[in-house]
């Protein structure tokens, strides 16, 4: 068994590479070992594309050991069509004898279809190595498809004294500039362009963008922008903020939609009346958004803090104090995780069950 967990551990770190590029697709990994030597391995690098044990088949140079190895996957081999062919048949028709699988496929179309496939061409199929581990590298898709929504990160920066944001002064024509005020530094803010690449989306409320006119982009990074999620129950924001900009796909939450769909601009009315966390949530399930960072502001964070529906809280803690303005959200924190970026601390909790 400790031979298995050794290379179910690469597995994990070879599917790692790709965060950010699979959505909707998970992160898989793949090992081929051949007399107890590494022969071939892979990962899924983007949805549409090949699949892990796809790539790693394909590296083996010798072919003909294929039929005398064992394949390693972090994640149970596809069973059905999707955009490319099952993972299942690939194994088979290569003749490999012996298949090793870190966990379960959560997914209905799999949902260990893949393993009796497997099984009944005659597989030596072992099953559940490191299985934590593989559905922990897999949270975002195991959450969409056991809970119906997205894996939902809560982010805020606060000051020394509990703010997330100043008492913005007017400017001298009484117009406010519509820009940032940062309270951590830019270490920090960097990172926070890294997690952006992670997740699928990223949600905002509406006097966010109307005092801040953000891109939500990752323009201090490398990686793909999510999309993004904006909520404006009344129509209150300035047309020419950059969401409009049509550069990335953007999902405007309303009360009532008073515009047409665009390219990338789409319109969601909801009822903010009735559990509006849900029905955002909903609402992203539909677009297939497997993962959200929710950035702000205070409401739109203490609305999914209230309803309990979160997965993890990412709070940087700035080295400034701000004596007045908007007070932070109210959470209970626990599993606490403190790091420090510079002069900022960085708190990360885990909501578990």
């Amino acid at each position: 068994m400790k031979i298995h967990e050794k290379y179910i551990r690469r597995c994990i770190e070879l599917a790692k590479n790709g965060l950010g590029t699979t959505y909707p697709n998970p992160l898989v990994g793949s090992v081929i070992v051949y007399d107890g030597k590494i022969i071939g391995e892979g990962w899924h690098k983007k949805s549409g594309g090949p699949h892990a044990e796809v790539n790693a088949v394909n590296s083996v140079k010798d072919k003909s050991l294929l039929k005398k190895s064992t394949i390693y996957v972090s994640l149970e081999p596809c069973s059905h069509y999707g955009k490319t062919p099952p993972c299942c048949d690939l194994i088979i028709e290569n003749e490999i004898p012996n298949v090793v699988i870190g966990t379960i496929d959560p997914n209905i179309k799999v949902a260990g279809n893949g393993i009796n496939k497997l099984i009944e061409a005659g597989k030596n199929v072992t099953v559940s190595i490191l299985e934590a581990e593989c559905k922990e590298l897999n949270k975002r898709f195991f959450t969409f498809h056991e809970k119906k929504r997205p894996y939902i990160i809560l982010k805020w920066a606060e000051s020394q004294d509990g703010f997330i944001a100043p008492i913005l002064q007017q400017a001298e024509d009484d117009i406010k500039k519509r820009e940032p005020i940062w309270i951590t530094n830019e270490f920090s803010r960097q990172l926070v362009h890294k997690w952006r690449s992670e997740e699928q989306a990223i949600l905002v409320g509406t006097n966010t963008v109307i005092d801040d006119n953000p891109r939500l982009d990752v323009r201090d990074w490398t990686g793909n922008n999510p999309v993004r999620i904006v909520l404006d129950q009344n129509n209150r924001i300035p047309k020419d903020s950059h969401i409009f900009d049509n550069q990335g796909k953007t999902i405007i939450i309303c009360k009532s939609i008073t515009a047409t769909n665009e390219e990338n601009t789409i319109f969601e009315g909801i009822d903010f009346e009735q559990n509006p966390a849900r029905q955002i949530l909903k609402g992203l399930y539909k677009h297939q958004i497997q993962s959200v960072i929710i950035e702000g502001g205070r409401q739109t964070l203490q609305t999914f803090i209230d309803e309990n529906l979160w997965d993890e809280a990412r709070i940087f803690i700035g080295n400034s104090c701000l004596e007045k303005g908007t007070k932070a959200p109210i959470i209970a924190l626990k599993n606490i995780e403190k790091h420090s970026i510079g002069n900022d601390v960085l708190l990360i909790s885990r909501n578990h069950d």
